[in-house]
This record gives C-alpha cells, structure tokens and sequence, in this order.
C-alpha cells in the first residue's frame, strides 16, 4: 500500500512539472511558430491541460478505428489526428489559437518539449503508461493471455562485435547490460560467423537454419544473365528467403519477426524485408502499441531531426580533431539513413515489442537493431558516436525489461548480434585506387567491366535512399538538357551488366571478380590463360591479403603473395596466407568454394593482428563481409542456464541450431510441468 502511495504521489509530481513545462515551452514555440497564439500563460497552461484530457477520451477511440489507416500512411495519419485535436482543444481554451501548419507543428514542439523534461526528470513514465495506459487498450482489443509459459524475445545489436560490447560495459555505455550481467542472470558467449561475414548470410543461418549458396552481401547469377542477387532487394530478399527456409525457421511455433532481413517463417511481421512487399500482410494489430500514445511519433519526429543535428556536430567534432579514418559523406542521403535507422526503426521495434510483450500473445520475438551497424560503418567500431547509439539501445533494453513486469506471462530477453565490424581505412584510401581501377588496369583496355562497390547498405538504408535518388534524377533530369546531354554520354561509355565480361562486387572486405564470357566458374589455369596479369597483380597489392580460385590441378587455392594454400589437400607451400585469418578460415573458404554462384576469383584484403585493421574495398571505416578481426566475432548474451558457452559455435546455422534446441527443450519443460 505504501509503495502504492509513494508511486501515486511520484506521479503527481511529474504530471504538474510536465504541465507547467508544456506550457512555458509552448509559451517560446508561440514566438516561433507561425499560426500558433497564445495571450498569456494561463491560456498555455490550459491548452496543455484540456489537451491531455482530449487524448485521453478520444485518442483510444480514433486510434482503433482509424489503425488501418495510421498504417498504411506511416504516421502521417497520426500527424493528422493530433492536428484535429489540437484545433479541437483550441476552440475550447479562450486566448489561444492554432491554424495552419502549427498544427502539426505544435504536437512535434510538445514532444520535444517532453523529452528534454524527460531526461531532466531522469526518471520516465514507462511504467506509469504500461500499467495505466497500454495494458487497458489492449484488454479492450483482445484478451491478454495469462499462462506460465514463458516466452523468448531475441534482441539483435546489427554488427556488434563481442570486443567493443565489452568495451561498451566496461565504459559504462550499457549500465542495464551490464547489470545482467554482474547479477548472474544473463552471462556472454562468443560465436564465429560464416564466410560471408554479414546480415544476409548470418540472419538466413540464424533464423532459418540454411545459409549454402550465400557468398556476399551481393552476388552474380550468370545462368542467369549476369543477375546480381543482392540481400536488400525488395525482389531479391523473398526469393532468397524462398531458397533457404524449409518451413521451420526459428519464429514459426508463434513468433513474431521485427525489423529484420528475413522472417524467421514467423506469421506476424513487421519491417521484415523479405515480406515487405507483401502489403497485404504488413497491417497486424501490433501497430496499435505504437499509435496508442499520440505523442509517440511526434516524439519520433523530434528525435529524428536532433539525430540529424547530432550527426553534423559529430562532422564537425572529426573535423577539428582530425580523426582519422573518416569519411566524406553525402549531404544528404546519409542524415536521413542514420536518422532512420538510429531513431524511426529503433523506436517503431521497441514499441511494438512492448504491445507485444503486454498482450502476452506471441510465444518468440526476434527484432534487429540497426542503428550501431549504420554508425560505425561510417565513424567506427569504438567512436564516440557508435558507442552513443549502443547507450541508446540499452535504454530500449530497460523499457523493454521494465514491460515484462506487466506482461501476463514470464519472458526472457537474449541480445545477441549478427556478425561483428573490423576497422580500418578503405582499400581506396591506402592505395590511391579502388579494386575496379586495380582489375580495369590488370586485365587490359578493351575489357567490358561492371562493379557496385558502393556502400554495403545492409539493412533499410537502401529503402531510404533509393527513393530520394530516383527522385533526384527525375528533377535533374527534367530541368537540365545540359545534364542530359552528359549522361547519354557517359551511359554510352558504361557498361550494362548484361553486357559485361567483368563484374566485379564489393561486401566490406571481401571482393567477388565474376568473368561473365563463359557461364560457368573459370579455373585458375583459364583465368591465367586469359588475362595473365590478374591474378599476380593482385596478391602483388600490399593491402589484399590473398585471393582464392579453383585450379583444375589442384582445386580450390589460396594465392597469397608469399605463398599458397591447398584446401583439398590441407597444406601451403612458402608463407601461409591464412595465418592471420583465424584456425577456421581454411573450413571457411572450403565451404564457400562449394557454393553454386562463387565467383571465379575471390579477393579478401589483407589483417594486421596488431593494429586489429582491414581495408575494405567499399568506402565504409567500419566493414565487415569477409575474413579477419572482430568482424567474424559477435556474441550471444543469453540467460546462465542456458550454458552455450560449453560448445564452440562456428556458423549462423550451429547457432540455429542451439537456439531452437533451447526453445523447444523449454517448451517441453513447461508442458510436462
């Protein structure tokens, strides 16, 4: 009972210090909004005030007979409902007045106006909402379930390698982590990724079971007219998800999948990209956690645009201090890729997850974040502004433990990551030259060459940016016959990949040369029959560690520039070039030889175990994608009982494996008991 006082009071407290906040904040946005008046702060104050009750008696109302709606327009409807009750609430309060684009405006002004208060408060109402707020709209949609089954939520940190967690406990960026962790609850164990190092190949593993045939982020079907398959691909993604499930994937005994590349064969699916185009399936209740607070994407929106703020401050920052690797980054694209991933794809997972813990419904969850992947591919693996998006992550793992206390069922959470990122400045960047210009010159003029060596977009950055660049190009295009001259020109110059006798491809530090004249896989011996100097030039490079090709002689070979390693018959004469990649690197290369669409030469940049480096061949500082350093080295930072660490775990599908053997040991616990 007392504590039950101390919890009403403590409300109370923030309740008045919020209102009286709103209101001096809205006081200043009426000098800065236009449409937005306001005669006095009594009128502020009461704005606030008769606001908060609108929502609180209509916004359940609106929220569940408009879902399909808010879905569908991706808060956009939201911004639309919060306009009418604001201009509803203004009609009501004498000397204040909303019109126009304040409308909108001053929701957005209100929930940065909250989050400051928040962070001075050091103390949210997430508990407050959960117990008072979300469980009653949910018992009023659907009966929450009350059993002793306890569920699973599997958290992914995107490209967070094992080293800088720890480093991130040790620095104090992920205080909730580390209290699991220092309590015995939870504790970390290590596993080693599959070559290739990335989310295609390891979430296919993972939450599948079934990684064969997947060699890079992207990679050449030459049966196929030289298709390039690419993990991201609104088209690819479901037919490479087609490929690898069997119908039992991770999430398919009532699982949900959140943000992810594939499903998992879960039902419930949200910004899952291998079901993304499937609109039929993209609304689900589940979106009711996220529309049931009218502030919430307002509150999106601001922190959306300080992201943005933050990332130019960070520039600047590497700018003056001279930090080094760094990048030149667009403008513009990359604000908005960081600010989605960092903000709009990290609050819409937790806030489903949440609705989704409270109902009680779902038996499995797993969600990917994607914010740290997207940072430190851009600043690396320990700057001070990837370890700020791990600090964020941690406050989403707190309100996602704080939930639990008002689920209807016990859960456990696991975070984990995918792969890690290796650091390093880019093959570019060391040799003056990218691996195109090294191949073009290698083989000769005359050669047809393609190559996409752009960024590894990984995850939701290439369904941000795509759009804008289509639309960039339309503009240009039409307003500039001058432009339009030039690119005819250029395109005249260029080389379609349907056309070309070189493609050449890019996944962090590993580089795939497909020699498209003939069909199938050319032997070492054909390639050096063909072009000579290729093969030489290359290892020659003093930032390529090796590269692997298969001899008809001999079978699969890795050429170093001091030596050669025989993966049929387990042995190296001169140096061996796999002595820095690991003791597994010889399986790795094995297996992938084996693949159907590996390419004709596969080039993997050199590590330097001291300086912990590699060089990608795209322009990312932080990379991953092949062989060395931590990129091959994430974690899983599971509950005690679970004892993974007394098995070595090589392989995203080893790792499935254990997971699901986990669930399905508890499952049978619960139901014998």
């Amino acid at each position: 009972m007392e504590d039950k006082t101390k919890r009403n009071w403590r409300f109370l407290y923030r309740t008045l210090v919020v209102l009286v906040g709103e209101a001096v904040g809205l006081t200043l946005l009426a000098h800065v909004i236009p449409g937005l008046s306001l005669n006095s702060f009594a009128a502020a104050l009461a704005l606030v005030v008769v606001l908060g009750i609108a929502n609180a008696l209509l916004w359940p109302i609106l929220t569940q007979s408009t879902l399909r709606f808010l879905t569908y327009t991706f808060g956009i409807g939201v911004l639309l409902l919060n306009a009418l009750l604001i201009w509803f609430t203004s009609k009501l309060v004498p000397g204040a007045s909303v019109e126009g684009l304040a409308l909108v405006l001053t929701a957005t002004g209100l929930a940065a106006i909250n989050v400051v208060l928040a962070s001075l408060l050091t103390n949210n109402d997430d508990a407050w909402y959960y117990r008072n707020i979300l469980r009653r709209e949910i018992k009023k949609t659907a009966r929450a379930i009350r059993t002793e089954r306890k569920g699973t939520i599997f958290l992914e940190i995107d490209g967070l390698a094992e080293s800088v967690l720890r480093e991130a406990i040790d620095k104090g960026y992920v205080p909730t982590l580390a209290k699991w962790l220092e309590s015995g609850s939870h504790s970390i164990t290590s596993w080693e990724t599959d070559l290739s190092s990335q989310t295609g190949a390891s979430q296919a593993g993972i939450l599948h079971g079934h990684n064969q045939d997947l060699p890079a982020f992207r990679w050449v079907e030459k049966e196929h007219g030289n298709r390039i398959m690419v993990s991201t691909g609104l088209s690819d993604a479901p037919e490479i998800e087609t490929r690898i499930s069997n119908g039992h994937g991770l999430l398919v005994k009532n699982g949900a999948s959140r943000t992810n590349l594939f499903s998992g064969d879960a039902a419930d699916n949200i910004f899952t990209f291998s079901r993304l185009k499937e609109m039929r399936h993209f609304y689900t209740k589940s979106w009711l956690y996220l529309y049931s607070n009218p502030s919430n994407i307002p509150r999106i929106i601001a922190l959306f645009f300080w992201d943005i703020f933050e990332e130019f401050v960070g520039r600047v920052r590497q700018l003056v201090f001279r930090v080094k690797p760094r990048l030149i980054k667009g403008l513009f694209i990359y604000y908005l890729t960081r600010a989605a991933a960092n903000v709009f794809l990290r609050e819409v997972t937790t806030d489903t997850l949440v609705g989704d813990l409270i109902a009680g419904r779902i038996d499995v969850a797993y969600a990917t974040y994607v914010a740290y992947d997207e940072i430190a591919h851009h600043n690396g693996i320990s700057d001070s502004a990837s370890l700020r998006a791990l600090k964020q992550l941690d406050k989403q793992f707190h309100r996602l433990e704080l939930a639990i206390g008002y689920a209807p069922r016990p859960y456990q959470l696991v975070v984990l990551s995918d792969h890690g990122q290796a650091n390093g400045a880019t093959f570019k960047q060391r040799s003056g030259h990218d691996l195109e210009s090294l191949v073009r010159h290698l083989m000769g003029d005359g050669v047809k060459i393609y190559s996409a060596l752009d960024s590894n977009l990984d995850h939701f950055g290439q369904a941000v940016a795509d759009p804008i660049l289509q639309r960039k190009d339309y503009v240009t295009q039409k307003t500039s016959p001058l432009v339009d001259l030039v690119r005819r020109k250029e395109k005249e110059r260029s080389t379609r990949r349907e056309e070309a006798q070189a493609i050449i491809l890019a996944s962090g530090n590993l580089g795939l040369i497909y020699l498209t004249d003939c069909q199938e896989r050319l032997s070492y011996e054909q390639i050096n029959s063909a072009f000579p100097l290729l093969i030489p030039g290359l290892i020659r490079q003093e930032w390529i560690g090796f590269v692997m090709v298969r001899s008809n002689a001999h079978g699969p070979l890795i050429v170093g520039s001091h030596g050669t390693y025989f993966l049929r018959d387990h042995y190296f004469e001169g140096e061996d070039p796999l002595a820095n990649f690991g003791p597994h690197a010889a399986d790795h290369l094995r297996r992938t030889d084996g693949f159907l669409h590996a390419p004709d030469i596969l080039v993997n940049s050199f590590y330097d175990p001291q300086s912990d480096e590699i060089a990608a061949f795209e322009e990312l500082i932080g990379s991953h994608g092949g062989l060395g350093g931590t990129q091959c080295s994430p974690f899983v930072l599971c509950p005690t009982e679970w004892e993974l660490g007394h098995a070595e775990i090589i392989g995203a599908e080893k790792l499935h494996e254990l997971l699901k053997s986990k669930l399905n040991s508890e499952q049978a616990q619960q139901q014998t008991s």
